[in-house]
């Protein structure tokens, strides 16, 4: 029964920021770059783990910042997706 429930409840979190900088062609480094008029910039190490979808997780503050940089919303750079939709997202 528990296996059940946690197939159920288990998502999967894509981070569009590869796409959201590819299309405004930004690099890596203009993001960092671009967040230090926020005050505390992004740095360089963090934003290539959001590229890559090598995170953890996210601060709210870093996605206040980036949000503001690409003039997006939450919405635009995370996306929750059930389990069975994994393997389509990373593909």
């Amino acid at each position: 029964m528990y296996r059940f429930l946690h197939r159920l409840t288990c998502a999967f979190t894509k981070v569009h920021l590869s796409r959201l900088m590819g299309e405004r062609r930004l690099k890596i480094a203009d993001i960092e770059r671009m967040t230090k008029e926020f005050g505390n910039g992004l740095h360089r190490n963090g934003i290539t783990k959001l590229y890559n979808e090598k995170t953890e997780g996210i601060k709210f503050e870093t996605l206040d910042v980036l949000c503001k940089v690409l003039g997006c919303t939450v919405a635009d750079i995370i996306e929750r997706l059930p389990d069975n939709e994994k393997e389509t997202a990373s593909q």
